[in-house]
C-alpha cells in the first residue's frame, strides 16, 4: 500500500516533469530556430552557392531517384558553403515526406540551404504557410517564413559576413515570386508586390548604411523570371551564354522589381527558375539575369539533362564565376560575370 506522503510526493514529481516538458516544448524550438547557421567567406575569399531548381520531386515517384542521385553528384563535386532551392520542389503527395526527401542530401552534409517558393508548391493541399512550418525548422534551414507587412511567405535577407568574420561582405536576396495572377482581368502567373519591392528598397538602403554608404556585392534569387528577361536574351551587343529552348514564361504584369534594383544598384544577378528548358545567364543594364539548370527527372517535363548552377563568389569584389554541373558530372558554361560580357570584341 502507497503511503498519503509518497503518492504526494509522486504526484508533486509529474507536476515537475510536466512543467518541464511544456516549458522545453517553448523555449526548445525558438532556441534551435534563433541558431541559424552563418554564412562566411572562406580563407581563400571564396564563397561557393548550387542553386537547384524545379525538382518537382513526387515522393512515391521512382523517377524522382533520378534527382536525388543528381544533387548528391552536384554536392559531392562542389562541396558548396549554400544551396539554395529556387522552386517547384515538391509538386506532389505526400508533400511533407517529399520535403524530407529533398532536402536529405543537404542536411546530410550539413550544408545551410534556402528555399523559395515556386508557383507548383502550394497546389498539393498544404499552403505557403503550412509549407513554411516544415521547413523553417529544419537542420541548416535559413528559410525565413514571414517578413511582417510583406505579402508571400519567405521574402528573406541572407548576409555573408568576411572572412574573419568582422563584418558583412555579401548579400542574398531570397524572395517569393507568388504564383498566379490575382486579377480576374489577366490571366497568367503571379508577380512581385509593390510592398514586397518597397521591402527590397529599404533592405537594400539600410544595408548601404551600415556599410558606409558603400552597396555591397549582392544577388536575387526567386522563382518566376521578370519580363525583362526576353529583352536580356535579345541583347545583341552582349549576346547571353547558355541554351533557351522554349520561351520565357514571367507575368504578364510588369510591377517594376527589375527598376527598382537598377536604381538601388547593389544587385549584380538574379537566378531562376520555372521555364525548365532554359539555362542561359543574359546582361542588362549592368546586370546579370540567369536561370539555374533544370534538376528534375521526368515526374515533369524536360528536355534537358538535369543539375545545378554553381555560382562563387569572391570577397571584396563585385564579381562572380559561374557554371552548370550535370548529375553526369559534366561541367559547361563556365563564364566570369561581368569581365565575359563587358569584354566581349565587336
Amino acid at each position: 500500500m502507497i503511503s498519503s506522503a509518497s503518492f504526494l510526493k509522486t504526484d508533486n514529481m509529474r507536476n515537475r516533469v510536466f512543467c518541464l516538458v511544456v516549458l522545453l516544448s517553448v523555449f526548445v524550438p525558438s532556441f534551435v530556430n534563433a541558431r541559424k547557421p552563418d554564412l562566411k567567406f572562406n580563407q581563400n575569399g571564396k564563397f561557393k552557392i548550387v542553386q537547384f531548381t524545379d525538382t518537382h520531386i513526387k515522393a512515391n515517384d521512382i523517377e524522382s531517384q533520378v534527382t536525388f542521385a543528381t544533387i548528391n553528384e552536384v554536392l559531392d563535386k562542389e562541396k558548396p558553403d549554400l544551396v539554395v532551392f529556387t522552386g517547384d520542389i515538391v509538386t506532389g503527395p505526400p508533400v511533407e515526406k517529399g520535403w524530407t526527401m529533398a532536402t536529405e542530401s543537404v542536411i546530410k552534409r550539413k550544408i545551410p540551404f534556402a528555399v523559395v517558393f515556386g508557383n507548383h508548391d502550394d497546389e498539393n493541399g498544404l499552403t505557403r504557410e503550412e509549407l513554411s512550418k516544415i521547413i523553417e525548422p529544419m537542420p541548416y534551414s535559413l528559410f525565413v517564413s514571414k517578413t511582417e507587412n510583406v505579402s508571400g511567405y519567405g521574402n528573406y535577407l541572407l548576409k555573408i559576413k568576411s572572412s574573419t568574420g568582422e563584418k558583412n561582405a555579401a548579400l542574398l536576396y531570397c524572395m517569393d515570386s507568388n504564383a498566379y495572377s490575382t486579377i480576374d482581368s489577366v490571366s497568367g502567373y503571379g508577380w512581385f508586390q509593390f510592398d514586397q519591392i518597397g521591402w527590397y528598397r529599404t533592405e537594400s538602403k539600410k544595408q548601404k548604411e551600415l556599410n558606409n554608404g558603400t552597396l555591397l556585392p549582392s544577388l536575387a534569387f526567386f522563382h518566376i523570371p521578370l519580363p525583362e528577361y526576353h529583352e536580356a536574351y535579345s541583347n545583341e551587343k552582349h549576346p547571353p551564354v547558355g541554351l533557351r529552348l522554349e520561351s520565357e514564361c514571367p507575368a504578364s504584369i510588369n510591377s517594376g522589381m527589375y527598376a527598382a534594383m537598377l536604381e538601388c544598384g547593389d544587385i549584380m544577378g538574379m537566378f531562376v527558375g520555372h521555364d525548365h528548358n532554359n539555362d542561359y545567364i543574359a546582361y542588362l543594364h549592368g546586370i546579370a539575369l540567369a536561370y539555374g539548370r533544370f534538376t528534375g527527372s521526368k515526374t515533369t517535363y524536360c528536355e534537358l539533362p538535369n543539375g545545378g548552377r554553381i555560382i562563387e563568389l569572391t570577397e571584396g569584389s563585385r564579381t562572380f564565376k559561374t557554371w552548370i554541373r550535370t548529375g553526369k558530372g559534366d561541367v559547361f558554361c563556365k563564364l566570369e560575370f561581368p569581365s565575359d560580357f563587358t569584354n566581349i570584341k565587336k
